[in-house]
């Protein structure tokens, strides 16, 4: 079967899972409050493309490749993005609902997550060097063995990270959510 190459178009109020987009190349389109909920986007690859209130809940990623992607007002809950193309990936997210993903062991570094809801995201062994967490819920969230320099975190809340057990060369917290990277230690803060 032909690779299908689709380019410069918008895609509105459709439910992604009528096309049959096997092999599809995408490149600079938009996806507006397009419904991927529950579909196979597997070996599709999304370049330079805008998704603005799309459901992504549950969709398989199986290498899926994301590159230059931005995410605005999307539901992703549950979203395996460990499973995507690791290849240039590259992605952001502004007011998206991430609860329940997976970004174990990606190469993240620069990326920008904006007010969205991380709640129990696996952060584990990610490289997330550089990137920015601005007013995001990250409660549950798990980071472990992650690279996390410079990366700021200052205006995001409830989360808890180890020191010991991450990389946080001068990445910035807020003096009011400190509490996060104490809790292993079992004291406590008022």
């Amino acid at each position: 079967m032909a690779k299908v190459y689709i380019e410069d178009k918008k895609f509105n109020n459709i439910n992604f899972s009528i096309i049959n987009a096997d092999g599809t190349d995408y490149e600079n389109c938009t996806f507006n409050n397009v419904i991927f909920a529950n579909t196979n986007l597997s070996s599709i690859n999304f370049t330079a493309c805008h998704f603005n209130d799309c459901d992504f809940s549950l969709t398989k990623l199986g290498n899926t490749s994301f590159k230059e992607v931005y995410f605005k007002n999307c539901k992703m809950l549950g979203l395996r993005f460990d499973e995507c193309n690791p290849f240039l990936l590259s992605f952001s997210f502004e007011n998206c609902k991430l609860n329940l993903s997976s970004f174990y062991k990606l190469k993240l570094s620069n990326t920008s997550f904006k007010n969205c809801d991380l709640r129990e995201v696996d952060f584990v062994e990610s490289t997330l060097n550089g990137s920015t967490f601005s007013n995001c819920d990250l409660a549950g969230a798990i980071f472990e063995h992650s690279l996390l320099e410079k990366t700021d975190f200052r205006s995001s809340y409830n989360f808890s990270i180890n020191p010991e057990r991450n990389k946080i060369k001068k990445a910035k917290f807020s003096t009011s959510e400190l509490k996060g990277l104490l809790d292993n230690y079992d004291i406590v803060i008022e």
